[in-house]
C-alpha cells in the first residue's frame, strides 16, 4: 500500500505541477515568451543558488566537494551544448531542423530535480502517510514556478506548445522514478541526492548564464534593460515565495 501511495503522490505531483504551469505558460504567457526569458533567468538562478545548492550542503555535502561537482556539471553541460551545436549545424547544412541546445539541458536538469523530489516524497511516506501527502502537496506548489520558467525557455527556443508540454511531462515523470528508487533502496538513493541536486543546479546555472543572458544582451536599450531587470526580479521573488511554501 505504501508503494501505491508513493506512486500516486509522485505521479500527481509531476503531472499536476506540469498541467498548472502549462495552463499559465501556454495560454497567457505564451505571447510574451521572448520577453519572459528574463523571468526564467531569475527563477532558474534563484532556485539553483538559494534553494538547490544550500539543500545539497544541508544534507551533508562539503562545500568544497559541492564546488567541484558544480564545476564538473558546468563542464559537462558545456560539452553537451558543444555536441548539440555540432549536431544542429550538421542538420541545418542538410536542410533539417533541430531544437536549440538548451532544450535538452533544461529537460535533463528538471528531470534530475524531479527525481530527487520523488525520493524525498518516498522518504516521507516511509515515515508516515500523512507526512507523505503533505510533502507531495509542498513539492507540487514548489515545482509550478520552475515549470513555468521551463516552458518559457522551451517556447523561446522555438519549441511548439505541444512539444513543450510533452517534454515537461517527460521530465515530470522522473518524479515517479525517484519515488520508486526511494522505496526500493532509500539509503542508497538518499546518499546520491546531494550530488544529483548539485548537478541539477549546474544545469540551471549554465542555461541561465550561458544561453539566456546573452539573449537578453541583444536588446541594448535602457528601456529593455529596465524591463529585463524587473522581470528577473519578479522571477527571483516568485522563487523565494515558492521556497517559503515548501
Amino acid at each position: 500500500m505504501t508503494l501505491l501511495f508513493i506512486l500516486m503522490a509522485t505521479m500527481a505531483g509531476g503531472v499536476i505541477s506540469v498541467l498548472l504551469a502549462a495552463t499559465v505558460a501556454l495560454s497567457f504567457l505564451a505571447r510574451f515568451a521572448d520577453k519572459m526569458v528574463a523571468f526564467a533567468v531569475g527563477v532558474l538562478l534563484a532556485f539553483a543558488l538559494t534553494d538547490i545548492l544550500p539543500e545539497a550542503i544541508q544534507q551533508g555535502l562539503a562545500i568544497t566537494q559541492a564546488g567541484w561537482i558544480l564545476l564538473a556539471g558546468l563542464s559537462g553541460f558545456f560539452i553537451l551544448e558543444k555536441l548539440a551545436l555540432w549536431r544542429h549545424d550538421h542538420a541545418t547544412a542538410q536542410g533539417q531542423t533541430t531544437d536549440q541546445p538548451q532544450v535538452a539541458m533544461i529537460v535533463i536538469g528538471d528531470a534530475m530535480h524531479n527525481f530527487v523530489d520523488g525520493v524525498l516524497i518516498a522518504a516521507a511516506f516511509l515515515t508516515d502517510a500523512s507526512l507523505g501527502w503533505a510533502a507531495a502537496v509542498a513539492v507540487t506548489a514548489h515545482e509550478i514556478p520552475q515549470e513555468i520558467s521551463d516552458f518559457m525557455v522551451l517556447l523561446g527556443s522555438g519549441v511548439s506548445k505541444a512539444r513543450a508540454l510533452m517534454l515537461n511531462a517527460f521530465s515530470g515523470a522522473a518524479m515517479m522514478l525517484g519515488g520508486l528508487a526511494g522505496w526500493l533502496a532509500l539509503d542508497h538513493a538518499q546518499q546520491a541526492i546531494p550530488t544529483i541536486l548539485v548537478l541539477a543546479a549546474s544545469s540551471f546555472i549554465y542555461i541561465a548564464v550561458a544561453d539566456l543572458v546573452p539573449e537578453l544582451h541583444r536588446r541594448r536599450s535602457l528601456r529593455d534593460g529596465a524591463t529585463q531587470l524587473v522581470l528577473m526580479s519578479a522571477g527571483v521573488g516568485v522563487a523565494i515565495l515558492a521556497q517559503a511554501l515548501h
